[in-house]
């Protein structure tokens, strides 16, 4: 018999269109079916009915051709393999799984819901359960799904192709837990190396690469955030947090999901903090990324549990009163072969000239924001954490890379936009689209962009000409108090402009402080290592310089093991220094900042109106001999006013004055000279009354490098 050259496409695992051949299909006044079933020695095809007929073996490689009866619609296969007898349903005999309105939508770029339709979905399709693989390749020539179930063959399971390059297949059979990649031709013919799925909700744990099949559609939030959590009236004070290394078990081991649910929460709780920030937990194959190169946007990494799992210490926070937000990685992705790089023999995601498409510095590719597939994929992969994993909120890494088409980039070595500028229009309006369509479906979520430039409106509206962001991280104010508190005091004086210059724009944007992860790392040394001075002025400058952040104006944020002033720089190899806690020192850190998270939070004057000009008003500053600042933080009662001092400098000052808006007596609330935090226990005796006289002023003691806080007494 001779056969066709999409016979032998198909043996070869070439063809582009394997529907169009196998299957079952209409032939003169009878019905054909076509399956290719490697290494069986028989087949058989079973109707409805149970009426079978016998297919005739037309090629030794297991090519299999029949006749059935004219009215047959469905059927399934029963093959010989050895002394086995199978029976199964023939990939090749099931309808599309896209609808043509979900290949409206995809191809528009406006599919919100990407994740319902892309990747690996256990579903029921006519009666029959397995799963549907869906993918982008639109410049591919032919792709399989290869797994377990089809011993990685890649001729078993190509798919067909639907409108701009979407591939597909319903696998029957295929279970939950099963590993998959794609096994993608290019262009010209060439044969990729295995891909993994870009939409796997779940991936094997590294080394390995391959995507596990998971029913994202079981994943449904158990538990929410208090109300408001994310407003910018509320306290918000967050701890940021590397999953593998906050604690480690023994022998090195990392805490799972579920170890660290029952742990971390609870301890962030005790801490005062109101959010957890995790850094990236996207899958990515390099422990040494931290998670800021990632491979799979749509699943928890492997190395701590299952997407069920990560799940759970979702719900675990949520339990605790915490909010729990995410660090989001939409500006850049490694190029390891089995990625997202070159995906179907092309540059599909990322640009295909590389001063564009890779950044220099990090040796990643960049996003194509132009592409209608790209957007969508990205925009779809944000609302995915917080639709399936009630997440509360997102951390945009590296905006600035994102904005600028000479980021770090040579003279010559990067390419304008089409009016001649250095701005990334692309990128501009995936920024806006991506906070509003979270803003517009997740009203109570929130954004947050780390954006290190002067990039005006970054958290303003987008329909006023903004990014549309609900935070921007305070780069600024983080490195110009850290270059300050670093020096001698003896030096301040000469620096006293550090402290002031962040007042001049800390209200035009929606700030957050950050003391992140990129502070303590790459020779940066720690907090408390950059702190001057012997062991017990190291200790108060680091208390002052906490008690100054907790009053000024902005939300607050702090990476583990800096709330208990960790010695070294932080290791994402190994746990943090738990064991410092032994030491009254640390204690005294650990114990300021609880008593600062409780304080902020408690306090209306230090965070309600954090992000307006009306929340502050300076009192002092021009003392710069004496290195002293004084400040109001107020709230939108009356009544609600915090009077702030700062002594940065290592001397006692007595009567010193202070004026303040009301008359009567101020209570000490805080004061980070107490005994109990290390201090010296300098200050005012737990109180104040204001002097006689038409203006009311404050007569304190101002202790040495430290910070006070009052309220107005019944305020």
């Amino acid at each position: 018999m001779t056969l066709p050259a999409e016979a032998y496409a198909i043996l070869e695992g070439r063809h582009s269109d394997p529907f169009h051949y196998l299957g079952l299909h209409p032939e003169d006044d009878h019905k054909v079916v076509r399956a290719f079933l490697p290494y069986a020695s028989q087949v058989e095809a079973v109707d409805e009915q149970g009426q079978t007929a016998v297919l005739s073996r037309v090629h030794d490689a297991g090519l299999f051709v029949g006749a059935l009866p004219g009215n047959v619609e469905s059927y399934r296969l029963r093959a010989n393999f050895g002394d086995n007898v199978v029976e199964l349903h023939d990939p090749y005999s099931f309808p599309p799984v896209l609808s043509e309105f979900d290949l409206y939508l995809l191809g528009e770029g406006r599919h919100q819901e990407l994740y319902h339709k892309l990747g690996a979905h256990p579903m029921t399709l006519e009666g029959i359960r397995g799963v549907a693989f869906v993918v982008l390749a639109p410049n591919a020539r032919r792709v399989s799904v290869v797994g377990d179930f089809n011993f990685w063959d890649s001729r078993r399971h190509a798919m067909r192709v639907r409108g701009n390059g979407f591939w597909e297949i319903f696998i029957p059979g295929v279970n939950v837990g099963d590993h998959y990649k794609f096994d993608i031709i290019g262009p010209h013919g060439e044969q990729l190396a295995l891909k993994a799925d870009p939409l796997a909700f779940r991936s094997e744990v590294r080394p390995n690469t391959a995507s596990i099949v998971f029913d994202e559609m079981k994943l449904s939030p158990q538990t929410k955030a208090p109300p408001k959590a994310n407003a910018l009236s509320s306290p918000m004070s967050i701890y940021e947090v590397h999953l593998g290394s906050w604690r480690r078990k023994d022998g090195n081991e990392w805490l799972t999901y579920r170890d660290l649910a029952a742990t971390l929460p609870k301890y962030v709780k005790d801490m005062g903090y109101t959010h957890i920030e995790l850094l990236p937990i996207s899958e990515h194959p390099f422990d040494g990324s931290w998670g800021y190169q990632p491979t799979g946007l749509f699943a928890p990494t492997s190395r701590f549990g299952t997407p069920d799992d990560f799940a759970a210490f979702v719900d675990a926070c949520h339990d605790e009163g915490l909010a729990l937000l995410l660090d989001w990685v939409p500006g850049h992705f490694p190029d390891d072969r089995h990625g997202l790089g070159f995906f179907d023999g092309t540059a599909l995601y990322e640009h295909a000239n590389p001063l564009q498409g890779r950044h220099l510095d990090w040796g990643t590719l960049i996003y194509n924001y132009g592409r209608t597939e790209v957007v969508n994929f990205l925009v779809s992969n944000a609302l995915f954490w917080l639709d399936r994993y009630g997440i509360d909120g997102l951390r945009v890494d590296a905006v600035a890379s994102m904005l600028y088409l000479d980021y770090s980039r040579p003279s010559g070595g990067w390419i304008p936009n089409k009016y001649g500028g250095r701005e990334n229009i692309e990128a501009i309006e995936f920024l806006r689209r991506f906070n509003t369509e979270m803003f517009s479906r997740f009203p109570d979520a929130t954004t947050a962009a780390e954006e290190s430039t002067a990039w005006p409106q970054v958290s303003r509206p987008v329909e006023f000409g903004g990014l549309g962001f609900g935070y921007k991280w305070n780069m600024g104010w983080m490195h110009d108090t850290l270059s300050y508190i670093s020096k001698d005091p003896i030096h301040r004086k000469h620096h006293h402009g550090q402290i002031l210059f962040g007042l001049h724009y800390a209200f035009s944007e929606n700030f957050i402080l950050p003391l992140s992860h990129d502070e303590v790392v790459h020779g940066k040394r720690s907090i408390i290592g950059r702190m001057p001075g012997d062991e017990w002025q190291r200790f108060a400058n680091l208390r002052t310089y906490y008690a100054f952040m907790f009053a000024h104006p902005g939300k607050k944020l702090m990476f583990m093991g800096c709330e208990f002033g960790q010695e070294r720089e932080w290791n994402h190899d190994s746990s943090l220094d738990w064991h410092l806690l032994d030491d009254e020192r640390h204690r005294g850190i650990q114990s300021l900042v609880r008593d600062l998270n409780h304080l902020y939070r408690s306090q209306p004057a230090l965070h309600e109106m954090d992000c307006e000009p009306g929340g502050f008003e300076w009192l002092i500053t021009d003392d710069a001999e004496r290195n002293v600042f004084a400040w109001m933080r107020k709230g939108s009662a009356p009544r609600d006013r915090c009077l702030v001092v700062v002594n940065f400098s290592p001397n006692v000052y007595h009567h010193y004055r202070v004026r303040v808006p009301f008359p009567g007596k101020w209570r000490e609330v805080f004061n980070s000279d107490s005994a109990h935090y290390g201090g010296s226990n300098t200050g005012n005796i737990g109180e104040r009354e204001t002097l006689e006289g038409l203006v009311p002023f404050l007569d304190l003691t101002i202790p040495p490098l430290a910070a006070i806080y009052l309220v107005p007494e019944n305020k």
